[in-house]
């Protein structure tokens, strides 16, 4: 009996096509989640299921004290009513790795709050999910190589040296706003070649103009007509598209080898081509990653630069051991991009790595569960919002010792490894990972040298600061700080 043949099924290698739109009616959006939770195929985790303003509101100022309170209620998975959703949450590190990694195809990015983003980012890596995510990975990685980086260093170094060059002693800044311009300038120049005192540098007040609409509270977010925040988004959003695509089909008219050379990300955008059926990038997709390197690439660089200075200011003896190893390592020579890695300053690497710790900037991973299943002998049904959470999860007692404290040996050569798999996730995980980690762990410890360098940052004297947490971690009302020469000393709280 002749044996029967098996049937190979071809991998699909045809272009993916574009994500459906979604909706941003309020009311369409609070119909799809009653017929979630109409419509659930097994219970929810257990939680607190009451409706209740209170929590809803309490939830908006302080997420993390709710978060932390239902883990010590409920364990790693659990259920909180917010306004009338029903919201799954799971924390810890084998959740983390739960949701990230090994089952992260039971999850949808778009499907989560995350689409909120699509009305400034479009459908870029952020809010994407599938083959189309995949797709776009691809071609963008070589973009973020090693060496790339490297390159963008030396533009990193330019714009931070003006930009401290230009602080006097006794001055006060307000470290916050003045890292989000400064990183702002470097991913237009860096990234996409735009000269940010030029026409392009149109690009960077509308940006923030868009992205001021993700600062306001849920209920704000849901108005609109004239004089909105949803409207003022949209119009930022149309002229920052104008200014885009108009660049890009400029781009367009020079050659492709012209664009190889460009040295920037959208250069290479123009060039690249899909490894599988040689296509490229059509304008709303390059423009759609753009936007989202520019969301990703200097949001979540001020939100750890701002921290690093607030707790190096409360935290005096920290100090100490940074200015050492300049001194061993640096000298007084110029900086180069070779001394902006991890391995060449180690004891800075430490503190960046316990401020993320203590500050994830992409605070909360928002997804939608497409299947349903189960973690830790709890059933999760399939349809619902679903949240990992890196801020909550890296401050659980059980994993992290006196997780409030700032301890940058936490990361030492010694103690790192001993840190459990999922536990430490400021950059997400899996095929997930934040693809420009390394453009922004380098910008970080360029901005960071700079400074420490020169001058040292005095805070307020009762070191205290209220967190915002949309759309990244960051003072709600900025971080305004005192610049003092290296060897000067004040009553009030400063960094040595």
């Amino acid at each position: 009996m002749s044996a029967t043949p098996l049937k190979r099924t071809r991998p699909d290698t045809s272009k993916p096509e574009s994500p459906a739109p979604l909706s941003f009616s309020p009311i369409s959006r609070l119909m799809r989640e009653f017929r979630a939770e109409r419509d659930k195929d097994c219970a929810y985790p257990p939680g607190d299921m009451r409706p209740s303003l209170k929590r809803t509101l309490g939830f908006q100022r302080d997420p993390l004290s709710h978060l932390l309170e239902g883990y010590e209620k409920f364990g790693p998975v659990f259920t909180l009513r917010l306004m009338s959703v029903p919201v799954v949450f799971m924390l810890g590190p084998e959740a983390n790795h739960f949701v990230l990694v090994s089952d992260a195809e039971k999850f949808s990015w778009r499907e989560g709050s995350l689409g909120d983003l699509t009305p400034l980012l479009g459908d870029g890596l952020l809010t994407t999910d599938g083959r189309y995510h995949r797709r776009g990975r691809q071609i963008m990685l070589p973009a973020f190589h090693r060496d790339r980086i490297a390159m963008a260093g030396n533009v990193m170094l330019e714009e931070i040296e003006t930009a401290v060059g230009g602080w006097e002693q006794d001055e006060q800044i307000d470290i916050y706003d003045w890292t989000r311009h400064l990183a702002l300038r470097i991913a237009m120049r860096a990234l996409f070649g735009f000269d940010p005192d030029g026409r392009e540098g149109r690009t960077a007040s509308d940006f923030e103009a868009a992205l001021a609409y993700y600062s306001n509270d849920y209920f704000r977010q849901m108005l609109r007509g004239p004089g909105s925040p949803f409207n003022r988004l949209t119009k930022a959003s149309a002229r920052l598209d104008e200014l885009i695509l108009g660049e890009i089909a400029d781009r367009r008219s020079a050659s492709t080898t012209a664009n190889q050379n460009s040295g920037d990300l959208l250069g290479m955008l123009l060039a690249a081509t899909d490894a599988e059926d040689g296509s490229g990038l059509s304008a709303r997709e390059i423009r759609d990653q753009v936007m989202t390197l520019l969301f990703a690439g200097h949001d979540t660089t001020t939100s750890t630069v701002t921290f690093l200075f607030h707790e190096l200011a409360k935290n005096p003896e920290a100090l100490v051991p940074l200015l050492e190893e300049q001194s061993a390592v640096l000298g007084n020579r110029p900086l180069t991009p070779a001394d902006l890695t991890g391995e060449a300053l180690p004891k800075l690497e430490m503190v960046v790595d316990e401020i993320l710790r203590l500050y994830p900037p992409a605070w909360i991973g928002p997804r939608r569960v497409t299947e349903q299943f189960e973690f830790n002998g709890i059933k999760v049904p399939k349809g619902v919002p679903l949240s990992y959470s890196s801020w909550a999860s890296h401050h659980l007692p059980d994993v992290w010792p006196d997780p409030e404290e700032f301890r940058p040996e936490r990361f030492s050569k010694e103690n790192k490894p001993l840190i459990p798999k999922g536990a430490y996730v400021p950059f997400g995980g899996g095929s997930r990972t934040c693809i420009g980690m390394r453009f922004g762990q380098m910008e970080v410890r360029a901005i960071a040298t700079t400074i420490l360098r020169r001058w040292r940052l005095e805070g307020q004297a009762d070191g205290s600061v209220e967190i915002r947490q949309m759309p990244t971690l960051s003072p709600r009302d900025g971080m305004p700080m005192m610049v003092r020469a290296r060897g000067a000393h004040s009553s009030a709280n400063s960094q040595g």
